[in-house]
């Protein structure tokens, strides 16, 4: 994978080109840097290698920068950047000589890097990118209750994963509610669990429609050592049918239950000769509903995860734009976090990377990141952003406080504080080069900044 170019800390000697072996990604990667660091630079550039290297990839997007993959254009023809130039107030050029400018740009970053049309046009042959947005048609939409009510094959297979499927569905159900979504302490999760559950063993369907009968009528006489009139009465039951009843009915709800099916296998299989991109997009949701989706997500990633082979090769890449709030320390404990920290402890054994990536490195669980075999520190603002992530580094090395080439946190944070744009302080523990600077080289994609929705239809529509 060629990511750009490095050298020494010390900058006292050229710059060579920086090749990282696939495999040392399955010990995952953390990318921290402020805003204009260059930060998703980087990340486009590991996915585009990974892209050419034949490795499927899906990502997270939280910001709206990543759907820029679908602006990967095969030539340097300036007639693909003029529909996506928006001149500045102050810009007197015309758009055709904006998007001249640009192309001519883009071209001469690339040939520097030894990046040639050829290099663009088989990329654009040998990739797919599909752009998923829940709860929205700019991209395509998710079905985001699919393990819930649609059976598959792992309550046969790994009835332990698919009831962790179903148990992040029927807390986003929940919360969607208003209700108690703690599996653990919910009485209104454990009952429509147990519905639920009973439905997809018998490869019955257990839509809302179907469990909201059962609610009324169980078909089941007792829940643990209790009675279920006992442990969920009746007139409660009628309340959760209810508020089960009007959400179904809810038009703005309708989105979230139509579109592709929540199946992690499928979207990562090659089709006609293609490495798959999946981008499942969350730039449009609130916070709340961001961090219900992707949980129910990443317990679908999980289950796939655990569903493979085990393998030393890098057999797929889990990309986290912006994880802030995502994998906090305890004892906040989102329902993203679970997932993500067992990613971080299991992936690895089944050639499965994670790279995490974000600006605001503070409130983040680094117990959760110690997995990670590399660093990539772009420019930080404070000291404490510095003092966190360094710690994290050398702690990932050595334990100590140190570096694996024995430079010290202050020396290290001064480095760091120095950085220009689009350089990284990056440590790969699998390499005997240590610690370096690294300059990721230019991204074959045409970054043009975050996108809206509309841009995502109008970018699938002409792709």
């Amino acid at each position: 994978m060629f990511l750009g170019s490095c050298c020494p800390l010390d900058g006292g000697q050229q710059a060579t080109a920086f090749h990282l072996p696939p495999h040392h990604l399955t010990t995952h990667a953390v990318v921290v840097g402020m805003t204009g660091s260059g930060k998703t630079g980087l990340l486009t550039v590991m996915v585009e290698e990974a892209l050419r290297e034949r490795v499927p990839v899906l990502m997270i997007d939280v910001k709206g920068d990543l759907p820029n993959l679908l602006l990967a254009f095969p030539s340097f023809e300036s007639a693909l950047v003029e529909p996506w130039v928006e001149p500045g107030p102050a810009d007197t050029r015309s758009v055709g000589e904006i998007a001249k400018a640009l192309a001519a740009e883009r071209e001469h970053g690339l040939k520097a890097w030894g990046i040639g049309e050829g290099d663009l046009r088989r990329f654009a042959e040998t990739t797919t990118v599909r752009v998923i947005t829940p709860g929205s048609t700019a991209g395509e939409p998710l079905h985001v209750l699919s393990s819930l009510e649609h059976p598959v094959s792992d309550w046969k297979n790994d009835p332990e994963a698919a009831r962790a499927s179903l148990s992040a569905a029927v807390s986003l159900l929940l919360r969607l509610l208003g209700r108690d979504a703690d599996p653990a302490s919910s009485r209104d999760h454990v009952v429509l669990s147990v519905l639920a559950e009973r439905r997809l063993k018998a490869g019955a369907p257990s839509d809302l429609a179907a469990l909201l009968e059962d609610l009324a009528k169980p078909p089941i006489d007792r829940i643990g050592a209790l009675p279920i009139d006992k442990f969920l009465p009746k007139r409660e039951r009628a309340a959760l049918a209810a508020a089960l009843n009007t959400l179904l009915a809810s038009p703005t709800f309708a989105t979230w239950r139509t579109g592709t099916q929540l199946d992690v296998k499928s979207w990562l299989a090659p089709k006609d000769g293609r490495t798959p991109a999946v981008i499942v997009s969350v730039a449009h949701l609130d916070d709340d509903e961001r961090a219900l989706v992707l949980g129910v997500l990443l317990e679908e990633i999980l289950t796939w995860v655990r569903s493979l082979s085990g393998s030393k090769r890098l057999r797929a890449l889990v990309v986290f734009d912006e994880v802030y709030g995502f994998l906090p320390p305890h004892p906040a404990n989102p329902p993203t976090k679970r997932p993500l920290v067992s990613l971080m402890k299991q992936a690895r054994a089944f050639g499965v990377g994670v790279v995490i990536a974000t600006q605001n490195p503070m409130d983040l669980d680094y117990r959760a990141l110690g997995n990670a075999g590399m660093w990539c520190v772009g420019r930080l603002q404070t000291d404490a952003d510095r003092a966190r992530v360094l710690e994290g580094l050398c702690s990932a090395t050595d334990g100590g406080g140190r570096d694996g080439d024995g430079a010290s946190l202050a020396e290290l944070s001064d480095i760091t504080k120095r950085l220009a744009p689009r350089w990284f302080l990056m440590r790969d523990v699998h390499s005997a080069a240590g610690t370096v600077l690294m300059q990721p080289r230019w991204a074959m994609t045409f970054m043009r900044g975050p996108m809206t929705g509309t841009e995502v239809r109008r970018a699938r529509a002409t792709g």
